[in-house]
């Protein structure tokens, strides 16, 4: 039975993520039927929020909504997840090309301060607090780029693939692979070498291409 009105901002957010872990996991196959009113009674919530949160799922290319069927989960092969990463490569490396050469001097002073910091966390093999921390220096990039549509198509590509990056630093040996990557981006971009800010971090979003597990249908 429901408890209260539903909430739209948290509400929705969780249950987004909670069904694209278990869409990432197997857990719902490719092709089955994602029923709105069994969703609202296993998140005890409305139909409203299911919906919203299917679209979302949608938008992240986990979701398929078909004429007579609704909404259904969607295959994911291995060149079409292929191809969302060079998408998004080629966004966030023309953000940081743009970034090198926009950045302000405070910009740069807590770019460099905030990944210094992050050394502690490879280090400690903090691997939560390492992701989060990526993710900020992804969105500072994005923020410093000064070009605010451009920012929200490359945010918009990175949470299209956020499931599928579950596993990214599960090990100490990625989390010290991608504070190297970070280690020579930073640099590019406190040198204003926009050139090559943008080539490495192009390599660096391509780089974690191995580490993503596309969706397949069940054989």
């Amino acid at each position: 039975m429901q408890q209260g009105p539903p909430r739209k901002g948290d509400t929705v957010d969780d249950i987004v993520g909670q069904l694209a872990d278990a869409i990432v996991a197997g857990q719902y196959r490719p092709g089955e039927k994602l029923d709105e009113l069994t969703l609202a009674n296993r998140f005890f919530v409305s139909r409203t929020p299911i919906r919203e949160a299917l679209s979302q799922l949608a938008a992240m290319g986990l979701v398929s909504r078909r004429p007579n069927r609704g909404a259904v989960v969607a295959e994911l092969s291995e060149e079409h997840l292929a191809n969302l990463i060079e998408v998004m490569a080629e966004l966030e490396a023309v953000c940081a090309r743009l970034a090198a050469e926009r950045m302000s001097g405070p910009d740069r002073r807590s770019l460099e301060a905030d990944h210094l910091a992050a050394a502690e966390m490879v280090r400690l093999g903090r691997t939560d607090a390492y992701a989060a921390y990526d993710t900020l220096f992804h969105a500072r990039v994005q923020s410093a780029a000064r070009n605010p549509q451009l920012s929200e198509m490359a945010a918009l590509s990175r949470s299209r693939l956020m499931p599928f990056r579950t596993d990214l630093f599960a090990y100490p040996a990625r989390l010290a692979r991608s504070y190297q990557e970070h280690e020579m981006i930073v640099t590019a971009l406190l040198r204003a070498d926009g050139a090559r800010a943008e080539t490495l971090m192009r390599q660096h979003i391509l780089n974690s291409k191995e580490q993503m597990t596309p969706v397949r249908a069940a054989r």
